[in-house]
């Protein structure tokens, strides 16, 4: 082998031998013969495609790196020969299968097969491409970086290239004519035609000995029956932003896809392709003006996707074990809350219904059709430089499939959906927008206060339905945006005035804040313990490039993808016996908002239905089929809690110390359940809903024991009332 110059014509016919040798004897690592195998299961119609993998001719030990090189630069060829290879090693079916029209037929031209075999014309034998049941893909190997597309160029045509980039837009999939078959009607046989290129010249007149040898131009009639279609579909991939030049616009490229990577992608998807990356000249009335101009476009060979869908997870055994482990930690939910951007410092209640957010709640459909939605949508509002928007980023970093978008930078259709003309076909399509792209995901939206009325009223129906509806050029359609809102924006005068109530600060319409589930207001204040704590985390990040010990070693973002997408595969359901706790927890809220002249948020029966969703998500962090009373108060602290910085000015307006506002709220709750234990937790939970700290609480339980009125457990801070 080594002896063949580059220089002489290479031997083809020896370079299929040796791919053949490669197929036959190839064994995987169990010692296996991994082709022969994938040849059998193509043999009993089981699988359509033919993987080879550039990794495994690297590996197999009797053919030499030359090999290896001649298939990278001139893959296409070798496409052919594979596949010559896999027809001459193709094993015999094993199992039974139904016979298609394409077997019948070829059953067919096989018996009629002996009266074409005296004419010499290479027209009428049969394509082997006709025959074969399975496509070839040559995969390149894993290793190193993928280029960008900026990086390949003109020294890359013909060669196998790896290539990283988004997906903007799909195609539908079309058939693509691979060999067309025509018969003639003088002398009735069958001429076959190769089509390699995306356009050909149809024969119109037969080329057979018979029809010279009598001088009759015989008819030719293009049988679509008897031709061999492929699935075509084509892509448009674009750089990813962090992969653009300063000052550049991101590079687009056509991506064709045949066969069995069809329908793998979608818009929106960060994806990383192998294939052929090739010129193609314009053809039909694009050519006349792009004269010697050549387009170039990429030859899919294979497909790996960044971020897998949550319903596409397949967890390895090594994942599933660490799950297992996380779910019997009873501290999980903190973990993971804390996990989420842990260079941030503080939000710890924010980052746990950030995590809700990821998680959700189960859709409900009801049997008439109605749709009750499971996703939650988050406002978070607060004074500048509190670090709303590094939280959403990290959020569509963590979520995989997550569009950021800023409120002066989109409108209403940029969010929905366009109408535009597609250069191919010259018909009206639709474009789907940010909302629609983030399918199934998580749609942020920056600066939510700075948009334009006319487009933010595009995102109700959204919200609410989970739908895009348009009528538009005559296209009169609903698409599916079941997204889950993410918005950020500051307060009306850009810092929250307390002067004024919230309702002027927050400015925006009680129709839209009612969809939220949480509306969080986060204020800046000025507290020296707090601020001191802050600037050192922020020091300390800014030295060290890392978040300081949170205690234990925060989770990557890939366990986080993994966890929350075995979370997402439970539904778990409200037991009868909560329904009469949650019913009157609601009805108490809507008292206390009654009795308020200046109500912190708009409460309605969305409202219980946010409470619901939020249990619901908790119960799937748990792992648990059922929610517990526990998911239902951390539901409601988390409500309580999003409105936390408002509460704590109210209290020192209302003249009750903290100290004994604490009490009165003990006092309060254990009577209301007649018993004389209160356990710290509880006491904790309850008292953090008012708005009070962890120190208060420990403050006011020293000061009232020293009075007598309770006893305090010296391990668990528990506390029993002494009977008076």
């Amino acid at each position: 082998m080594s002896a063949m110059k580059d220089s002489g014509p290479l031997d083809f016919s020896a370079e299929r031998v040796l791919a053949k040798e490669f197929l036959a004897n190839f064994a995987d690592a169990n010692g296996e013969a991994k082709y022969l195998n994938i040849l059998q299961e193509v043999a009993n119609r089981r699988v359509r495609a033919v993987q080879i993998d550039l990794e495994d001719v690297f590996n197999y030990k009797d053919l030499d790196e030359d090999f290896l090189r001649r298939i990278t630069e001139n893959t296409r060829r070798y496409i052919g020969i594979f596949a010559d290879a896999i027809d001459e090693l193709m094993p015999e079916p094993t199992e039974a299968f139904i016979d298609d029209d394409h077997d019948i037929l070829m059953t067919q031209r096989s018996d009629d097969g002996p009266d074409t075999v005296d004419n010499p014309d290479p027209r009428q034998r049969m394509p082997p491409e006709i025959k074969r049941y399975f496509e070839v893909y040559i995969r390149a190997s894993s290793k190193g970086r993928p280029f960008t597309i900026r990086e390949v160029k003109a020294s890359y045509i013909g060669q196998l290239v790896r290539i990283s980039g988004i997906v903007t837009r799909c195609s539908d999939v079309k058939p693509l004519m691979q060999v067309a078959v025509y018969t003639c009607e003088d002398c009735g046989f069958e001429i076959y035609q190769e089509v390699t290129a995306r356009v050909f010249m149809p024969l119109f007149e037969c080329p057979s000995q018979r029809c010279r040898t009598n001088q009759t131009k015989g008819n030719l009639i293009l049988q679509l029956r008897a031709s061999k279609f492929l699935k075509f579909q084509e892509a448009k991939l674009q750089e990813l932003a962090e992969h653009v030049p300063k000052g550049h616009i991101p590079r687009t490229m056509t991506v064709h896809l045949r066969g069995e990577l069809t329908r793998k992608v979608a818009p929106g998807d960060v994806v990383e392709l192998s294939g052929i990356f090739l010129p193609i000249p314009y053809t039909g009335f694009r050519a006349m003006r792009a004269g010697l101009v050549a387009d170039t476009f990429l030859e899919a060979m294979s497909i790996t996707h960044f971020k897998k869908k949550y319903e596409d997870y397949e967890l390895r055994g090594d994942e599933e074990e660490l799950i297992a482990r996380l779910a019997e930690d009873g501290d999980i939910y903190n973990k993971l809350a804390r996990s989420l951007a842990p260079e941030i410092f503080g939000h710890e209640d924010i980052k746990k219904a950030l995590l809700l957010l990821l998680v959700g709640a189960p859709h409900r459909k009801l049997k008439d059709g109605m749709k009750i939605r499971g996703d939650l949508h988050i406002c978070l509002m607060g004074d500048p430089g509190v670090a709303k928007s590094q939280l959403l980023k990290h959020i569509i970093n963590v979520a995989p499939r997550g569009v950021y978008t800023t409120g002066k930078g989109s409108s209403g259709v940029g969010l929905t959906a366009a109408v535009q003309k597609d250069p191919v076909t010259n018909e009206m399509v639709l474009e789907g927008g940010a909302l629609v792209l983030a399918d199934m995901g998580i749609c942020a939206i920056d600066e939510f206060d700075k948009m334009e009325e006319s487009d933010r009223t595009a995102i109700h129906e959204v919200m609410e339905q989970q739908t895009v509806s348009i009528a538009k050029a005559g296209i009169t359609t609903s698409l599916n945006a079941r997204t889950a809102v993410l918005a950020a924006a500051n307060p009306a005068w850009g810092r929250y005035d307390l002067r004024r109530t919230p309702a002027e600060n927050i400015n925006l319409p009680p129709a839209l804040l009612s969809r939220f589930d949480l509306l969080w207001l986060i204020l800046d204040r000025a507290d020296m313990d707090n601020d001191l704590e802050m600037a050192r985390h922020v020091v300390y990040v800014h030295q060290t490039r890392e978040s300081p010990a949170l205690g234990f070693t925060p989770l990557e973002s890939s366990v986080l993808r993994a966890y929350i997408s075995a979370a997402r595969r439970l539904s778990p359901y409200v037991p009868k016996d909560l329904e009469e706790y949650i019913a009157s927890a609601y009805s108490s809220i809507r008292q206390e908002e009654a009795k308020s002249k200046t109500p912190h948020s708009y409460t309605t029966v969305r409202t219980l239905l946010s409470i619901l969703r939020i249990s619901a998500a908790l119960a799937r962090l748990r792992f648990s089929e059922t929610v517990a009373q526990s998911d239902v108060d951390e539901a409601l602290r988390l409500m309580q809690m999003s409105k936390f910085s408002l509460y704590s000015d109210d209290r020192q307006k209302s003249g009750l110390d903290a100290i004994s506002d604490i009490y009165s709220i003990l006092r309060d709750e254990a009577s209301r359940t007649n018993k004389m234990d209160v356990g710290y937790a509880h006491a904790l939970n309850w008292i953090s809903r008012k708005g009070y700290s962890e120190a208060q609480l420990k403050e006011c339980l020293e000061e009232y024991a020293a009075l007598n009125v309770w006893q305090i457990h010296p391990h668990t801070f528990d506390i029993r009332f002494i009977d008076a």
